[in-house]
């Protein structure tokens, strides 16, 4: 689960980690959606891109203190975005950081589920 501390809000409680190269790659481009509460927190990466995916995501980066560095709302396919301070990125259903709130700034929480 990942929390907003800042906010007090849920960025998603089933957000899976793509922490290995294979994984990396692969990213979102397996799936036809993101249901709410998902996502993809992808550890290393200042840098995505969105070709060949079917649907809009939410790009939310992360330093190495779970300080959120920079946020882009609904980020169509075919589009590439960086954010070079960053160390990680966390892919989410569009909508989502502008529902919880989050913005540059905040402060993230990661708890695992039991």
């Amino acid at each position: 689960m990942i929390r907003n501390q800042t906010r007090g809000t849920v960025l998603g409680d089933a957000v899976e980690l793509a922490d290995t190269s294979e994984k990396r790659r692969t990213g979102l481009l397996k799936h036809e959606r993101l249901e709410p509460g998902h996502g993809l927190w992808i550890v290393p990466c200042e840098s995505v891109h969105t070709f060949f995916m079917k649907f809009p995501i939410d790009l939310v980066y992360v330093d190495k203190r779970n300080k959120v560095r920079k946020v882009r709302h609904s980020v169509a396919p075919w589009r590439l975005s960086a954010c070079l301070p960053a160390h990680s990125v966390i892919e989410l259903p569009a909508g989502t950081a502008e529902q919880s709130g989050t913005q540059a700034g905040d402060e993230l929480a990661v708890e695992q589920r039991k």
